[in-house]
């Protein structure tokens, strides 16, 4: 049996691709939970790299499982729908850089999978929808993070009328960060690598929870003083030492090798 998600571990980059074209990627109860454990296991890795097999990235959630899920209790329901939001989470809040490479069409949840990861290319043909109202449903377990992607004026457009939008559009709202030939992917993808690993990994993972919570707090005293404290916890750190002795020595720091 083929397998649904394809991991590999090469030179510091783990690459976690969904592996379903013949339907188009999109993800059921087993997938979910395949796709949270990985991203919870990404610690001695440098980068994340999500992509898709086939034509789609993802078509979101696979209706046969969302027909069954439909059937079952108000409970079972509940507890299906955390596990969505938990994989939401698993990404948004990886430790490492999530690069996210999108060839082909994102759909209902495969939209919520883009808005989490931290860098996104994508193909010039590649479509975009927030398709759920279609099927009488909402982008619920998604719609933190693809608020905070696109911001809430695009987000509530696209959530009520189910349009398709162009990868252009997707870049001028937020959703990705840029746009190229579907041959140039790669090119993309590995130039982004590059800048990463010349990066200290822990700085970066601290970097991520940073942005998330001066995005979400208000601009008060509280805040002013967690910012302070991140700083000066990471500067007297082990990398923020390496890192400044380095500049000051004129040689590469630890984290970069050879």
């Amino acid at each position: 049996m083929t397998s649904a998600l394809l991991i590999g571990t090469e030179n510091g980059v783990r690459t976690i691709t969904l592996n379903r074209p013949d339907r188009h990627n999109a993800f059921d109860d087993g997938l979910i939970a395949e796709l949270t454990a990985a991203f919870s296991a990404v610690e001695d890795v440098r980068a994340v790299v999500l992509q898709s097999t086939g034509k789609s990235f993802s078509a979101g959630g696979d209706l046969a499982w969302m027909k069954r899920m439909a059937g079952n209790s108000p409970a079972d329901n509940l507890t299906d729908a955390k596990a969505l939001s938990g994989l939401m989470e698993a990404i948004d809040s990886c430790p490492r850089p999530v690069i996210g490479v999108v060839q082909g069409a994102a759909y209902g949840g495969g939209v919520g999978l883009v808005a989490c990861c931290d860098l996104v290319v994508a193909a010039e043909s590649a479509t975009f929808c927030l398709s759920e109202v279609k099927l009488g449903l909402i982008p619920a377990a998604i719609s933190p993070y693809v608020v905070r992607a696109m911001g809430g004026r695009a987000a509530r457009r696209y959530s009520v009328t189910a349009e398709v939008f162009t990868a252009a559009t997707a870049l001028t709202s937020g959703l990705v960060h840029e746009v190229t030939a579907a041959d140039r992917l790669a090119e993309v993808r590995d130039a982004w690598l590059t800048r990463l690993k010349a990066n200290a990994p822990g700085a970066m993972g601290a970097a991520k929870r940073l942005i998330r919570r001066v995005t979400d707090d208000p601009l008060d005293r509280g805040l002013r003083d967690w910012t302070a404290a991140q700083i000066a916890d990471i500067r007297a750190g082990d990398e923020g030492r390496e890192g400044v002795s380095a500049f000051l020595e004129k040689r590469k720091p630890s984290w970069i090798g050879e």
